[in-house]
């Protein structure tokens, strides 16, 4: 009787554990709408040749984060939140993303409202290895400049040897004086674990291709091997 009632309680376990994983990947709706929009974002900048981020930048890109409808507010002070995803370059292919937070904010001269989507390529491993760590700074943990726009442009030499992050950003409102130097970008482990199913930490997911392929995670790689492979 004893090892009936074993069986039965592991093996109810083992249901309420495979139910559990099923609910946090149902419940990862957010986060698949936030792929789409990263890749709907990143095929808009570049259909346009005039401001669309260079070849020779994206050929280079270790790593490439997009956090659509990113919102602005200030009046002197200022802040910045967004939601976004993060893949790195894996041979001749991209990683599942790994989902961050942006947040932020400013002083100097801006008022206004804006939501713009930004777009970080990053240059060197070592900014990718800062960019997974669990609270990065932006100018602080790595160097980070404006990107040269353009399809056929080139980076200029300065910005090469000294940014190890390129920023981009397609802008919906008015702002001014904003930039994104000060702001933290977290990992969001949260939402790691709705849409995987796992608790993973961004690194694993990036580094050691430990997400998975539920959809949309097919579209946004192809989107990515579409620019920069």
């Amino acid at each position: 009787m004893r090892k009936l009632l074993t069986a039965v309680t592991l093996m109810t376990a083992v249901v309420v554990l495979q139910t559990s994983r099923a609910a946090a990947q149902d419940g990862g709706v957010e986060e698949a709408e936030r792929i789409t929009r990263a890749a709907t974002v990143l095929d808009a900048i570049m259909a346009a040749d005039d401001s669309a981020i260079p070849n020779t930048i994206l050929e280079r890109a270790q790593g490439i984060a997009v956090f659509p409808g990113t919102t602005r507010a200030g009046f002197g002070f200022g802040g910045m939140r967004g939601r976004g995803v993060l893949s790195a370059r894996s041979g001749d292919s991209w990683s599942a993303p790994a989902f961050l937070t942006l947040t932020g904010g400013s002083f100097g001269l801006q008022i206004g409202v804006q939501r713009s989507d930004i777009i970080l390529v990053i240059m060197v491993p070592e900014g990718l290895d800062n960019l997974v760590s669990n609270q990065f700074s932006i100018g602080v943990d790595a160097g980070l400049a404006a990107g040269p726009v353009g399809r056929n442009a080139a980076a200029a030499t300065d910005i090469e040897l000294s940014a190890q992050i390129l920023s981009y950003s397609r802008a919906r409102g008015v702002f001014a004086g904003v930039t994104i130097n000060g702001s933290t970008i977290r990992q969001d482990v949260d939402a790691n674990e709705r849409f995987y199913g796992s608790r993973l930490e961004t690194r694993r997911i990036v580094f050691e291709d430990a997400g998975g392929a539920r959809e949309p995670v097919g579209l946004w790689r192809q989107t990515l091997a579409r620019y920069a492979n």
